[in-house]
């Protein structure tokens, strides 16, 4: 088949558009003169050894991975269950909870973080960090939810009617049948979650405090005053983690159709 030469090109300006940004930060980390620049004046891991050792950025980090983790658990515990009963029963509410479901997707980040500013806000019973969980869990269980939806699509109802006709109770037929057959799914939904929690920023924008902070705000903050390669740094840490996690995951389960 002969190759297209406007595809190619189309395909290269595609690239550029998607790789250009972070290959740029990637190698501004490296500058070794205190002001952020591309192209570099040079290399050095300086900015690197900074970023990891200071203090702020170690306290947020750890706010992040743990409630990235907590709401990613938290979303999973509750969207499987709702994108099983959405994906395989008929009835009244069944809209209604699809919507809901979608919700946190489809309103934009910071009419959303506002909402739920004001909400805790008039409850007044929460602390900080509770409520940046319950926030990051409502905008990352749609995913949950619709991860699940999908698999399930792909997962025949025969093989679930025939564990019943031999006995096995719907919650025995859940956990023994369902939800090994969809694993991939799941683990899939947990990566996506999992990244869209820890890259958070409108909801953790409204919901942050004095001394909790997570890592996209503190990192904003910090970009205000000083314009120096450590945010490059630090933003290439996160993309290889990231890479290494997606990597590791599409090793380990074949996600690579799912996310």
């Amino acid at each position: 088949m002969k190759t297209n030469k406007w595809l190619i090109f189309m395909l290269f300006v595609a690239l550029l558009i998607l790789l250009g940004p972070f290959l740029v930060i990637f190698f501004a980390s490296f500058e070794p003169t205190s002001t952020l620049r591309f192209p570099t004046t040079g290399f050095t891991l300086f900015w690197f050894k900074k970023v990891i050792a200071m203090p702020m950025f170690q306290k947020s980090f750890i706010l992040s991975l743990r409630l990235a983790m907590l709401s990613s658990l938290l979303a999973l515990l509750f969207g499987v269950p709702v994108g099983y009963v959405t994906a395989r029963y008929d009835f009244r509410m069944k809209a209604f909870v699809e919507l809901v479901t979608t919700l946190p997707v489809i309103i934009p980040g910071m009419v959303a973080g506002l909402a739920l500013l004001r909400f805790f806000v008039l409850l007044n019973i929460f602390k900080i960090e509770t409520t940046l969980l319950i926030g990051h869990t409502a905008i990352v269980l749609p995913y949950v939810v619709r991860s699940t939806i999908s698999s399930l699509v792909n997962f025949p109802v025969s093989i679930e009617e025939a564990a019943r006709s031999l006995g096995a109770t719907p919650l025995r037929n859940f956990f023994l049948i369902v939800l090994p057959n969809i694993r991939v799914g799941i683990v899939s939904a947990f990566i996506l979650t999992f990244i869209t929690s820890f890259n958070n920023v409108p909801i953790s924008l409204f919901l942050t405090g004095p001394g909790v902070s997570t890592l996209p705000i503190v990192m904003m903050t910090y970009m205000e005053y000083y314009y120096n390669p450590s945010i490059a740094a630090l933003s290439t840490l996160l993309i290889g983690a990231t890479l290494a996690v997606v990597l590791l995951a599409q090793k380990a389960f074949g996600i690579s159709k799912l996310l």
